[in-house]
């Protein structure tokens, strides 16, 4: 199965960020090609280089998906240094730029407390290597062996406090969701202790009055119906309410989403006070839907919310609109294609209003709702 378009562009950004070093290797090719070495030393060279250039973005690539063991990391790098040292010593100055991806590779996969001296002593070992050629204090060296070293460092720390962030965001959600059962079932407890105690006395007095007063019996069981059916009605109206959401609380949630997502978003800060509870859990189920799929699915780098009380030929209404700037519904945008479209229309439907979804422009999608209420007022 094919990776979702936000780890594709996590990918992307990796790889770019990885192989833009890749520019500092014009020179050892430029040597190959144009330097006059003999057959085997120029066959050499390339096999070295190929080999060199392979590890080193194996190295990065695979340490930033699952960290190496320290052990491992040495031995890795330490080759990538002899490399370095080999083919400088054999084939000229222009190869010492391989001692900027060895500084590259220290600072992206080893700690901190490591690699701040492992950068230095690659660098200094290309100064000291360099001076018999005659490039040991070549600024267009040096500079890029100790700023891309210590650049690295900084990007794998903000690589980790990323995914440090979405785990605690995951861990959040999960206890506000144990939290929220916990809840609910402190709530049940309290609505059904009563009931099924008195449904429990009732039905031991039934019991014992048949013998001798099935009058008095039969009131009991009377009673039993009556308290239960209550009962059915409170848990029904406790479940109803913890299961409708609030547009409010789905806000907050498409900014928290959004956000994690990496997708730029423009969503408002409140929700209107005063709508119907129907049409309230309508427009907040069609927020959550269409903000799920536009980071599941949409692979879009905006997201734009708006809530807006408006006159129509109807009556006024209340708008939900939510664009994005995606694949759009044929590639599974915000448009909640199928039959979550479906399902959506029929919710909105239900309450009085519509639901209107289709692409924009060359790539995106829009989806708005609309329900009735009361009179109109400022724009929320």
């Amino acid at each position: 199965m094919g990776q979702s378009p936000r780890n594709q562009r996590e990918a992307l950004r990796k790889l770019l960020w990885i192989g833009i070093w890749l520019v500092f290797m014009a020179d050892p090719i430029d040597d190959l090609v144009n330097g006059g070495h003999t057959a085997w030393a120029t066959a050499l060279g390339w096999l070295g280089l190929v080999a060199f250039v392979g590890v080193y973005l194996a190295l990065v690539f695979r340490h930033t998906a699952r960290a190496l063991r320290l052990g491992r990391l040495a031995a890795i790098l330490g080759a990538l240094a002899a490399v370095a040292v080999v083919m400088s010593l054999t084939l000229g100055a222009p190869w010492l730029v391989l001692f900027v991806y060895v500084s590259v590779s220290c600072g992206a996969v080893l700690p901190m407390r490591y690699a701040r001296w492992t950068i230095v002593a690659v660098t200094a070992a290309m100064v000291l290597l360099g001076i018999p050629l005659g490039r040991g204090w070549d600024l267009g060296l040096v500079v890029p062996a100790l700023l891309g070293g210590f650049a690295m460092t900084g990007v794998r720390q903000l690589v980790r406090t990323t995914v440090e962030l979405r785990r605690a965001r995951a861990t959040v959600a999960q206890l506000a969701a144990n939290e929220e059962r916990l809840r609910l079932a402190r709530d049940l407890h309290d609505l059904l202790g009563h009931s099924l105690s008195l449904i429990t006395l009732k039905s031991e007095l039934a019991g014992r009055m048949l013998p001798d007063h099935p009058e008095k019996a039969a009131q009991q069981v009377a009673d039993i119906e009556q308290v239960s059916r209550q009962a059915l009605v409170d848990v029904r109206e406790a479940v109803t309410g913890y299961r409708r959401p609030r547009l409010g609380a789905e806000l907050a949630g498409a900014r928290a989403a959004l956000a994690a997502a990496g997708i730029e978003a423009a969503v408002p800060a409140d929700a209107p006070d005063d709508l119907p509870a129907e049409q309230e859990a309508a427009l907040a189920w069609t927020l959550r839907e269409a903000v799920t799929n536009a980071v599941r699915h949409s692979g879009a780098h905006r997201c734009m919310v708006g809530i807006a009380r408006r006159q129509t030929l109807d009556g006024p209404v209340m708008e939900l609109t939510v664009e994005d700037d995606g694949a759009g519904a044929a590639a599974g945008g915000s448009g909640v294609p199928g039959n979550g479209l479906t399902g959506l229309r029929e919710r909105v439907e239900g309450v009085g209003g519509t639901l209107e979804a289709a692409p924009v422009r060359d790539r995106g999608f829009l989806l708005v709702a609309r329900v009735p209420v009361g009179s109109v007022g400022s724009a929320a």
